[in-house]
């Protein structure tokens, strides 16, 4: 039984939905987002309320219904809010400054790593060390965060690299001398 399909999702004020051909499209204070919706789930909107429906019961077709909603969701929660993902960067000497849509690491490379942020991404870095990105569309967010963090990911044991702020490194023990 799917319980995050069946629960109804509620469309705030200022936010305008239009579904049709089965794609979905919300805009918000932020911007708007599209969507196609699969074919096994349907989309009820009634009353600034959206239900989630599958046409046949399977298990693969509820799989989709909390799929989906999830999505929806998101692409509600993205347009009236945003979304943030706060990455840190840890090491002597390791620093990032944005120019325009750039963002130029300095992480132990001979070379500064320069990653261009994909359109609709923004960032700003506090400290030369914390990275804070922002979009409204949660699938892209997370996607670019990974792609910094892919750069220089943490090593166990000194703990140097790009990390997420939420994320915990577990720390090994370093060499021991033998005599």
């Amino acid at each position: 039984m799917s319980r995050v399909g069946k629960k109804p999702i509620p469309v705030p004020d200022k936010t305008t939905i239009t579904y049709r051909d089965r794609f979905l499209t919300v805009k918000g204070e932020k911007g708007s987002l599209s969507r196609e919706i699969h074919p096994a789930v349907d989309l009820d909107i009634k009353d600034d309320i959206i239900h989630v429906t599958i046409e046949k019961d399977s298990r693969v077709n509820r799989a989709f219904q909390g799929m989906t909603r999830s999505l929806v969701n998101n692409m509600i929660k993205g347009v009236t809010e945003g979304f943030e993902r706060v990455l840190q960067i840890n090491g002597i000497g390791y620093r990032a400054s944005i120019s325009g849509s750039s963002l130029t690491l300095n992480i132990g490379y001979s070379n500064p790593v320069i990653f261009e942020l994909p359109e609709g991404v923004s960032a700003t870095v506090d400290k030369n060390n914390v990275i804070k990105l922002s979009c409204i569309d949660k699938e892209k967010l997370g996607q670019t965060a990974a792609a910094i963090r892919r750069l220089r990911p943490p090593e166990p044991y000194k703990g140097k690299g790009i990390k997420y702020a939420e994320e915990y490194i577990r720390r090994k023990a370093g060499k021991t001398g033998t005599k």
